[in-house]
């Protein structure tokens, strides 16, 4: 079964840290490149960080220095560090596997900051 799970969200404190992992099942991990999306409530979703086969990695600028995108092949895994969380990091937190012309995505975790 092709699928991406997404763990990891929760509720935390402005300045706290949270650590999402996304793990794939169905597919050649380590072909994909792997993205992190978010949606807040009444915007449109958003591409937070990602991570090439290679190993580049991109970040919005908003989350640079305070997020790190790293990828585990033999787990089949990607994970996404958030630390120095703002209340405006709250929304929810989608897994992406892009490889052209397929894009599979998880369900979403949610991240709430706030004190």
């Amino acid at each position: 079964q092709v699928q991406l799970v997404e763990s990891g969200g929760g509720l935390v404190q402005p300045g706290g840290s949270l650590r999402l992992s996304c793990t794939a099942s169905g597919i050649i991990f380590r072909i994909y490149d792997m993205n992190w999306y978010r949606q807040a409530p009444g915007k449109q979703r958003e591409l937070v960080a990602g991570i090439t086969t290679g190993g580049s990695t991109h970040y919005i600028d908003s989350v640079k220095g305070r997020f790190t995108i790293s990828r585990d092949n033999a787990k089949n895994t990607v994970y996404l560090q958030m630390n120095s969380l703002k209340p405006e990091d709250t929304a929810v937190y989608f897994c992406n596997a892009h490889r052209s012309p397929f894009d599979l995505w998880g369900q979403g975790t949610q991240v709430t900051v706030s004190s």
